[in-house]
């Protein structure tokens, strides 16, 4: 089929092109797993995201995260180890001091900005390869090799290892805090120790899908299940079956392409979402006509 006028063809070729498909295909059974391996772990953590009001806490550790990446490509020391650092103290500080919702915000607030001048100092003081830099804003998984798998497997098994110890207090938490207290449940120690697990969850996905879009992974997939289910056992299962779609789609989207893997990632996971949000849509429409006449009934009998 023709071009419309005015288009240019190189560009979807840049986008879609697989050619040779099959021989880069066997290339990247790493990235897969690497990628299987983020979905996981984000489509669980997402849950807590969402139950907890989140995202924008997500979005403020991630700066941080950029920014340890950043300071660790200027030494010239593991960049994988530098983003697990700074997730991690940007989670520690959110889950010290931001206690209430606003004091959290307003912490998260702080450190976004802070986080991302540092790092963008960081890149701009770098006299290394550009790819480098570019990867760490928008991943790099096509290029995953043996010594960031080692991280991505060790730090995925710590993040479901505690995820799974937590799972069960932490959901009562979640979602009624007040009584979860009353029963003797620590909440705030709880709370802290998710926030860490989550500060891991990002650097994992930091390394990627890069630190711009790491929304895509902790926050739309458990958004869009959230649209289909409140069910505390099916929630997660979706989130996770959405997440995995979303990574090893792009993925394999981006394997033939001249394009980060982040634009395919994000684009499949707003697809899923807005596929879900559609359909929770229609399905309270027809249980609000089914639940009209039932009322209408009950008044006549009285």
């Amino acid at each position: 089929m023709a071009p419309d006028d005015g288009a240019d063809p190189g560009i979807w070729q840049q986008i879609f092109n697989f050619a040779d498909y099959a021989e880069l295909l066997a290339l990247v059974s790493d990235s897969l797993l690497a990628g299987a391996l983020v979905g996981l772990v984000g489509g669980l953590a997402g849950t807590f995201v969402i139950m907890r009001d989140l995202p924008f806490a997500v979005h403020g550790i991630s700066e941080l995260s950029f920014a340890g990446a950043a300071a660790a490509l200027l030494a010239g020391v593991n960049v994988v180890a530098g983003s697990i650092v700074g997730s991690l103290l940007a989670a520690a500080a959110i889950g010290l001091l931001g206690v209430r919702a606003r004091d959290r915000n307003s912490v998260i607030g702080i450190i976004m900005p802070f986080g991302l001048g540092l790092g963008v100092l960081c890149l701009a003081l770098y006299k290394g390869r550009a790819a480098n830099k570019f990867g760490i804003l928008t991943g790099q998984i096509i290029a995953v090799d043996t010594p960031q798998m080692a991280w991505l497997a060790g730090t995925s098994a710590v993040v479901l290892v505690a995820l799974a110890l937590i799972w069960r207090p932490l959901t009562f938490a979640s979602a009624d805090p007040d009584v979860a207290e009353a029963r003797g449940v620590p909440v705030r120690a709880l709370s802290l120790v998710f926030m860490l697990v989550l500060g891991l969850a990002v650097a994992l996905c930091v390394q990627i899908i890069g630190a711009l879009l790491v929304l895509a992974l902790l926050v739309t997939p458990a958004a869009a299940a959230a649209r289909l289910t409140a069910s505390p056992v099916l929630l997660p299962v979706l989130s996770v079956v959405f997440a995995l779609v979303a990574m090893e789609g792009g993925i394999l989207l981006a394997l033939g392409s001249a394009i980060p893997i982040s634009p395919y990632v994000t684009t499949l996971a707003f697809l899923i979402y807005l596929a879900c949000r559609i359909a929770g849509s229609r399905r309270a429409a027809r249980a609000s006509r089914t639940a009209l006449p039932a009322e209408r009934r009950s008044a006549a009998v009285v």
